[in-house]
């Protein structure tokens, strides 16, 4: 057997674990296969996620869910206007008895966190978290004290109620490699939900995988081949957000005030990889970039007054844009 079928019979075993997971949390939670889907893909990557959705649609549950499957610490904290850095990354507690400080961690050190409403915290707490997402680690007093691995920070917004908020920075959504957005499930699926759930609260399923699986399938995706044409498709697209009218778009001049950064192109470049892998397959294909693509850029790109004013959002507009970048 040479080397490109060996590596293709690992992909299909490293896979089928992580499609057995999806398998799990789906006799859970109904009708949410696309959230589950983007949450592996930021497993897979290392990245985080934003999830929008109003109240009800079960992100919680889905969450805890996929944390159950993998047998990893999972927390959920929920955010409010009055919450302190302290709060999340924990402080140093006084020993009268020895004169020293003793570390206390707080409750972001789990492997899978749930950041519940987090537009809801001040941007002191906000900026604690940010440490923690991009350098995986925090800092308490003079200590530095690194974030477990896998560190997954999935994180809730509502998008229908506004006070109390506080909007989050574009430094910090550029953090999150994925946004997604939950709607509400189709009569089918709430027939489910009313006959799964109706009488009784669902029991998580039990672990399947483990941190070393994971660690082993990181490694794999690492390996899935991208060709030279797909790597120009990706960039194609992100220097089409940053300039429209060069790409041949012309009508998008105007409504976009900032572009995806390099962040973005890695980030999609990783995430086609891991939706790649997830698919069983080797190699990344175009159809793996714009599937994933409007999950790595909506919350990425700032829209001008032009825009906003003709009620367009960056959906519509990045929906224009894939229709239009030639694929290879």
């Amino acid at each position: 057997m040479n080397e490109t079928h060996q590596f293709q019979e690992t992909i299909r075993r490293e896979a089928g674990l992580f499609q057995e997971i999806a398998r799990h949390t789906s006799s859970v939670i109904v009708g949410q296969e696309r959230l589950l889907n983007r949450m592996l893909i930021a497993l897979l990557c290392n990245g985080h996620v934003l999830i929008e959705g109003v109240p009800g649609l079960a992100k919680t549950l889905a969450v805890r869910t996929l944390a159950a499957t993998l047998g990893v610490k999972f927390q959920r904290i929920q955010f409010t206007p009055d919450l302190l850095p302290s709060d999340i990354i924990g402080t140093q507690i006084f020993n009268p008895r020895s004169g020293e400080f003793t570390p206390h961690t707080g409750p972001l050190f789990a492997s899978i966190v749930l950041a519940d409403e987090i537009n809801r915290a001040p941007a002191k707490v906000q900026s604690a978290l940010l440490e923690a997402m991009e350098e995986r680690q925090v800092t308490l007093g003079d200590q530095t004290y690194s974030m477990p691995d896998p560190f997954l920070v999935l994180a809730t917004q509502n998008p229908i109620e506004q006070e109390g908020t506080y909007l989050l920075p574009e430094a910090q959504l550029d953090r999150f490699m994925l946004k997604v957005l939950v709607t509400y499930p189709n009569r089918n699926e709430e027939r489910q939900i009313l006959d799964r759930m109706g009488s009784d609260s669902p029991s998580l399923p039990v672990a399947i995988a483990s941190a070393q699986a994971l660690s082993s399938a990181r490694e794999v995706v690492k390996r899935i081949y991208v060709d030279e044409k797909i790597k120009d498709y990706v960039l194609n697209i992100i220097f089409a957000t940053r300039d429209p009218g060069s790409a041949g778009l012309s009508d998008l001049t105007g409504l976009i005030e900032y572009g995806a950064s390099p962040r973005a192109s890695l980030a999609l470049l990783r995430a086609a990889k891991a939706g790649a892998f997830l698919r069983g397959r080797g190699y990344v294909t175009p159809d793996d970039v714009k599937q994933i693509a409007p999950d790595v850029l909506r919350h990425r790109l700032v829209l001008s007054f032009e825009a906003q004013a003709d009620g367009l959002n960056a959906d519509t507009i990045l929906e224009r844009l894939l229709n239009r970048v030639p694929v290879p």
